[in-house]
């Protein structure tokens, strides 16, 4: 099965070249496609560097921070149209461990239609996290659970594996939810089109280098759009029209 780990970026100078080379050093048969936001520092630059050096290596140049929710569904739709069986997330930071790929792989090459790397299941967890981290991740999951019956542990993170017929099974080009947002608006329409999630467990690792793209922002649209389809699940005639403008909007 063809892979593609798709690593979104901006302004990730510091890590991209690391984690690439951590990565083939795990999996020397996935392939990489970074999706550079327009990047200050030079990231796409590097980028290039790494692709003209490697096959394994692609590079999609986007001309300004679009948001992570559009820098994955333009690496997913890349990754499709280059025939790809496997389409993976994965942060630039080093936070997502290359030594967990292997498990996260053998759930999807078992049939898992999205595979999970979770850090709240036996055998996960994090190292180096503040305490506010832990509470936004464990409380948003929380919330989408509540809120919108689904039965995952990690409903926001990002290091996770989509079959190509998954990913086909969905309309990509109306979901306009970002940051950890658009994990939980994958999550939650993957099991509401009757398909299975498999979580395994990964240790997250806070980033060395360069600054966390979280802001307050992110967490108010997580909140937002996660009420708006709880409710209209609930009370599905009343609400319907105003989860189609939480989706598209």
């Amino acid at each position: 099965m063809r892979t593609l780990i798709v690593v979104p970026t901006y302004d990730e100078s510091a890590n991209l070249a690391w984690i690439v080379e951590r990565i083939h050093a795990a999996q020397p048969d996935v392939d990489v496609l970074v999706t550079d936001d327009g990047s200050p520092d030079g990231t796409g630059d590097i980028a290039d560097g790494l692709a003209a050096a490697d096959p394994r290596v692609h590079v999609l140049h986007r001309t300004s921070k679009q948001g992570l929710g559009s820098a994955y569904r333009a690496g997913f739709a890349w990754g499709m149209d280059h025939g790809y069986d496997v389409l993976m997330e994965m942060d630039a930071d080093g936070s997502h461990r290359p030594e967990d790929l292997e498990q996260i792989l053998a759930a999807s090459a078992a049939g898992a239609d999205l595979v999970l790397g979770s850090r709240w299941v036996p055998g996960g967890g994090v190292v180096n996290w503040p305490w506010h981290r832990r509470m936004i991740s464990r409380g948003g999951t929380f919330y989408a659970r509540l809120m919108l019956g689904i039965p995952v542990h990690d409903a926001t993170g990002g290091f996770r594996a989509f079959r190509r017929a998954t990913l086909e099974r969905l309309p990509l080009e109306e979901i306009a939810s970002q940051g950890y947002c658009f994990q939980i608006d994958m999550t939650r329409r993957v099991l509401d089109a009757g398909m299975s999630v498999v979580e395994v467990p990964i240790t997250f690792v806070e980033r060395e280098r360069g600054e966390s793209k979280m802001s307050g922002a992110i967490v108010r649209e997580a909140l937002w759009r996660v009420t708006v389809w709880g409710l209209a699940r609930l009370v599905p005639g009343r609400l319907r029209r105003r989860q189609a403008l939480a989706t598209t909007r």
